[in-house]
């Protein structure tokens, strides 16, 4: 399993969805990033200023990530 390490700061995590369809999220802002290790097969996608990675119980995150873009590109090619 492949592991990247990346800078992470504030993050909404979706939580899933009501009788509506609509989405459940909890907005999460920190003082600080912090390092994380993050298993590649976990991420799902990469926009300009999030990454979106997959956690247990179908729980995803979107973060905010202090690379560049094309810093993670590469990253994920090697």
């Amino acid at each position: 399993m492949k592991f990247i390490e990346l800078t992470l700061k504030n993050h909404t995590i979706l939580h899933g969805f009501d009788a509506r369809n609509r989405e459940v999220t909890e907005k999460v802002e920190v003082e600080e990033a912090s390092k994380k290790i993050v298993a590649v097969s976990r991420i799902l996608s990469i926009s300009e200023k999030f990454i979106l990675i997959k956690y247990a119980y179908d729980r995803i995150i979107y973060w905010e990530y202090m690379e560049d873009y094309e810093t993670i590109k590469k990253m994920l090619v090697q």
